[in-house]
């Protein structure tokens, strides 16, 4: 069964994203019209709980998305990806679930409906949707696993970095009990999954675009441009 309620993080300050957030959270910044948040809710399927995270200019994000039958979860403090995840647990109530990043757009296949037809729970503790480094659109790091031919992530010593998390996964809250601080992020969770042979990734197919800091907006506004013109 896939997840029955997702995650959303929109609690950063988006401090990479300069002037661009002075007056604004990131998840609110506007990408071909329309705000980030709004990129990422458009993917959810319906009846599905959707909890998101707020902490900077969290009554923003609270009035944009008010009426749509969210849920919401104020962190005064930020959590960091695993803390926050593990503070929204009495809400998400369901195990596994889907974290969705709201910094980041996508094209082709929806992301949640690639990670429900491939999740397995009995391989799987965690299952990351990733793509090639040379397909991550705005995206500056060199790579964050190594992924095997039966789609097992690992990241040891000596590995070669071949894909990018791309912000979205299925993962099970039972990683949580690996973790007992409070603030931490979800790379412990991975950690902990590929030590136990665990950690998956499943490849999407569509084009990704991180917009993680301003010269990203105009690669993405023309990616998603790109897309629409071939439909």
């Amino acid at each position: 069964m896939p997840p029955a309620a997702l995650m959303l993080y929109a609690a950063g300050f988006g401090t990479r994203m300069g002037a661009l957030t002075a007056d604004r959270p990131k998840p609110l910044i506007p990408v071909a019209g329309r705000a980030l948040i709004d990129h990422a809710l458009a993917l959810v399927p319906p009846g599905l709980r959707v909890v998101v995270n707020t902490h900077y200019r969290a009554d923003q994000i609270a009035t944009h998305v008010a009426g749509r039958g969210l849920l919401l979860t104020h962190e005064p403090e930020l959590l960091e990806t695993g803390g926050g995840l593990r503070a929204a647990l009495p809400l998400l109530d369901a195990d596994p679930v889907y974290t969705l990043n709201t910094d980041a757009v996508w094209t082709g296949p929806n992301p949640l409906e690639t990670l429900a037809a491939a999740w397995d729970a009995r391989r799987m503790d965690a299952l990351l949707l990733v793509l090639p480094r040379a397909r991550a659109i705005g995206h500056k790091g060199r790579g964050d696993f190594a992924i095997g031919a039966d789609g097992a992530l690992s990241r040891g010593p000596g590995f070669v970095p071949a894909v990018v998390h791309s912000g979205a996964q299925i993962i099970s809250p039972r990683l949580l009990e690996a973790v007992p601080e409070r603030i931490f992020s979800s790379n412990r969770l991975w950690d902990a999954a590929e030590a136990r042979g665990r950690l998956f990734g499943v490849i999407h197919p569509g084009s990704w675009c991180d917009v993680g800091q301003p010269e990203s907006l105009p690669l993405a506004e023309a990616m998603l441009a790109e897309a629409a013109a071939r439909v």
